[in-house]
């Protein structure tokens, strides 16, 4: 989480017209605390039940937990990119989601 902290401004336009929630089953107290210490800019979701998780499957069954399943949500909702999983120490990833996220912050539909 920290490299989306590090590079949210160019990630994701430091907000503007960009909305990044990172959704766990961790419960809500310790993803809020966890957030205010680290200084994320973004929302975290609970979903202790792991009902979204598993409605995308990005939930692995044998952990009980989300895996790193990253989703890129067009305005209208549509999932325009997945990335199972996400490769958080791999630099091209960033790449490839700073793209994506480009294409539709300027209208593209990817």
């Amino acid at each position: 989480m920290d490299a989306y902290r590090d590079q949210y401004a160019t990630l994701y336009n430091g907000g503007n017209h960009v909305v990044l929630l990172a959704i766990s089953v961790d419960p809500d107290t310790m993803q809020a605390a966890w957030a205010r210490e680290k200084g994320y800019p973004f929302r975290f979701l609970s979903d202790s039940t792991g009902a979204v998780g598993r409605r995308y499957g990005a939930y692995d069954f044998k952990y009980k937990m989300d895996d790193r399943t990253l989703f890129v949500v067009a305005p209208g909702g549509k999932i325009v990119q997945v990335q199972a999983p996400f490769r958080e120490i791999d630099p091209t990833a960033y790449k490839s989601l700073e793209a994506v996220v480009d294409s539709i912050a300027a209208g593209g539909k990817r």
